[in-house]
């Protein structure tokens, strides 16, 4: 069993100078709590950047050293690496554009260029260390090419990815220029993380519409990889906060606060420094209910905790200013000699008084205009443990989906704010009671152990389900046994679906003709074997498109066939079919081509096909199961059945299909050596009926009754080419 890498932008320590030399103090971070479990154990290690710039080579092996002792191990950034990749990119493209603040996004090649620069830094550095069979468990939106990268380098390792901000519509994602190379990256991984299902739909509709993957509950097909896609919302460490509240140490700060601020009712807030965190208009709610209800004036005060964060970048310098002057107007308008409205403090705390903040504030006040989850909410009502207090929260902080026992407002709604407040002020005791026990026994239960313990549990499961799809993949070794067989072989046939499994798919149906290169292979085939090619496509086009060529053919999924194999140019009906349906579906079909830009109706003797190739990716989908759902009681009606292929929607009687088809003319005859492709499910019917000992294939990776899979058209001909 491999080791665990874990990676993220920062290591879980800050860097400083003692006397000259490099001094480490641990990050108490919740993330660096959670995953102590992991990265303390065995010969696991945590590789990022120390946060600080070291020229030194003398000082960077002494801090490598250092770290190693505590089984960490440091990337290095140059100057332009942390002005450009981390100040630029990370935090003047992404992070705007991921709390949809697309105002402030800057479009910089410059930054580019150094987020793929670093990103490959950190590539290298976790080379060094790992090994194929290793877990690397990627953190955060610093490092969204890096899971590509990997699994170029180590394509059987199992890496994994988790997002910690929000992950944003793609109405915002297509507004980046980068936008391919971000969603491919972040598809190297095996299992994506994000705090919310909203994150992970938005993540599956861009990846859809960006990249062309589709999904079906949470999984995608990438290449030859199975993906998973998921939301586990991350947690505090409770028993941290419950036993710090319960301390010796918070109680004495809590008397001593409480002895200088008097007999009132506070409120609390504590945010980092950024235009996410709505801090000016929670400043503006608290001055609005001053101003409407004049007799909380010496009863109610605000300690407001901003810790600094890049003040020296104009962005977050204009908004400390508006803060700065915000907290000025209501404390000039409202203090008297002994009560001051805003205890505004711009610096962090000690985790002792935070503690001690957070027992003591009968309200917190924690409304984000984004927030990827928040954990200052779930950290307050961790240390309530007397059960009273109130939590309002905004609805677009990820925590707000499982804190519904929270006051929940929209942080943009001033008075919807300004009322919350109110109303939390005077709340019975007994509400704030039950409301708090739900909220703690919620956070209690998914603290940030369970969510490492899910999420690690998650990524096992996906690598068991990809290990299902390996054993059917057409490796070497199997080819070549195929091919002596073959060559073995007296009597062989091969029954060759065309679309998806001969020829790409393209947007018109009639562009996918075969090229020289397939004509000239089909005919190479069939001087050796039977070569029939089973479609669903009508008979004109098929005998058009292979005249000449030596192959059966079985059009419209087993109507029609042509034995040319035994000298007959002309087609006979394997069954005799009634048609007698079509004009009523033509009709629904037809009203969801009206409703459908680029869909149309394909008319095959025995059956009607929906094509919506050519529609607005996701409009395609959802028309396609409107109209699923519309025919398939008209169908039972008629003894017809519904197919859904790759973007279209057949309507035919079951009675004709490929599989009953290609039995019908192996009766009577003793082939020595069988072969099936295709690649959608209306090809599983020949599966199904192909004997024993014949080899079946699937193009692409989605289940099937096939032995094998193979990835693309293009690894099919090449296939077939070592048969000749």
């Amino acid at each position: 069993m491999g080791k665990t890498i874990i990676v993220s932008n920062r290591l879980p320590i800050s860097l400083d100078y003692k006397d000259g030399k490099p001094d480490f103090k641990t990050s108490a971070g919740g993330l660096a709590t959670g995953l102590g479990s992991i990265f303390k154990e065995a010969n696991n290690i945590w590789i990022g950047w120390p946060g600080n710039y070291v020229e030194d080579p003398e000082v960077r092996a002494e801090i490598y050293l250092e770290l190693h002792e505590h089984k960490m191990s440091p990337v290095f950034l140059t100057q332009a690496d942390i002005e450009d990749f981390y100040e630029g990119f990370s935090n003047e493209t992404l992070w705007p554009a991921f709390h949809y603040f697309t105002q402030h996004i800057i479009y910089e090649k410059r930054f580019w260029e150094a987020y793929v620069r670093v990103n490959v830094k950190f590539c290298e550095a976790i080379l060094k260390k790992a090994d194929p069979d290793d877990t690397i468990w990627v953190h955060d939106y610093q490092l969204l090419l890096l899971p590509q990268m990997l699994r170029e380098k180590l394509p059987n390792a199992t890496i994994a990815f988790f997002q910690h901000i929000p992950f944003p519509s793609y109405e915002i994602i297509r507004m980046l220029p980068w936008r391919k190379a971000i969603l491919e990256g972040m598809c190297g991984a095996d299992l994506i993380g994000f705090h919310t299902y909203d994150d992970m739909r938005h993540f599956l509709s861009s990846a859809g519409r960006i990249l062309g993957l589709s999904n079906e509950s949470g999984y995608m097909q990438a290449d030859s990889r199975l993906i998973n896609v998921d939301a586990f919302p991350m947690g505090i460490d409770y028993e941290k906060f419950e036993s710090a509240a319960n301390s010796t140490k918070t109680q004495n700060y809590v008397t001593k606060f409480k002895k200088l601020l008097g007999d009132q009712k506070l409120l609390l807030s504590i945010d980092r420094l950024d235009y996410s965190k709505g801090i000016p208009q929670r400043l503006r709610a608290f001055d609005e209910l001053l101003k409407t209800y004049p007799h909380y004036h010496n009863k109610v005060s605000l300690i407001m905790i901003v810790v600094p964060s890049r003040d020296t970048v104009k962005k977050y310098k204009e908004l400390k200013e508006e803060i700065d002057t915000l907290v000025g107007r209501i404390n000039s308008a409202y203090s008297t000699l002994n009560w001051v409205p805003v205890h505004y403090f711009y610096r962090a705390f000690p985790f002792a008084e935070l503690s001690a903040f957070y027992h003591m504030s009968d309200i917190a006040l924690v409304t984000p205009l984004r927030d990827g989850m928040n954990l200052v909410c779930k950290e307050f009502v961790a240390s309530k443990t007397d059960k009273m207090g109130v939590l309002i929260l905004s609805e677009m902080a990820g925590a707000s989906k499982e804190l519904q026992d929270a006051v929940l407002v929209n942080p943009n709604d001033l008075d919807a704010v300004t009322t919350a407040i109110y109303e939390a002020l005077n709340m019975d005791e007994e509400i704030q009671s039950a409301r708090m026990t739900a909220m703690q026994e919620t956070i209690k239960r998914y603290d940030i152990f369970q969510w490492v313990k899910v999420f690690m549990d998650r990524l096992k499961i996906v690598k068991e389900k990809q290990a299902e799809f390996q054993s059917k993949e057409m490796d070497e070794e199997t080819i070549a046994e195929m091919e002596s067989y073959f060559q073995k072989a007296k009597k062989p046939v091969l029954f060759l679906d065309y679309d998806g499994t001969l020829s790409e798919f393209k947007n018109k149906p009639e562009d996918a003709f075969p090229d020289e290169h397939l004509l000239t292979l089909l005919a190479g085939l069939a001087k050796k074997s039977r070569v029939v090619l089973i479609s669903g496509r009508d008979r004109k086009t098929l005998e058009e498109w292979f005249e000449g060529v030596q192959v059966d053919i079985i059009a419209e999924h087993g109507v029609w066939v042509m034995e040319k194999s035994k000298g007959k140019n002309e087609w006979t009906a394997f069954t005799e079919v009634d048609n007698s349906w079509k004009e009523d579906i033509r009709q629904v079909m037809d009203y969801y081509v009206q409703r459908t830009p680029g869909a149309f109706i394909e008319e095959k003797h025995h059956s009607l096909v929906w094509h919506y190739r050519k529609v607005e990716s996701g409009l395609g989908d959802l028309r396609m199961r409107e109209l699923f759902s519309h025919v398939k009681y008209m169908a039972r009606g008629h003894n017809l059945q519904v197919l859904e292929g790759n973007m279209v929607l057949e309507i035919k009687r079951p009675d004709i299909n490929k599989g009953r088809a290609a039995t019908s003319l192996m009766k009577g005859q003793k082939y020595d050596f069988i072969l099936a492709i295709g690649d959608d499910w209306t090809d599983e019917d020949t599966f199904k009926a192909m004997p024993d000992n014949a080899y079946t294939i699937r193009v692409g990776y989605n289940y099937t009754k096939a032995n094998y899979n193979i990835k693309s058209p293009k690894n099919v001909r090449l296939l077939l080419q070592k048969l000749i």
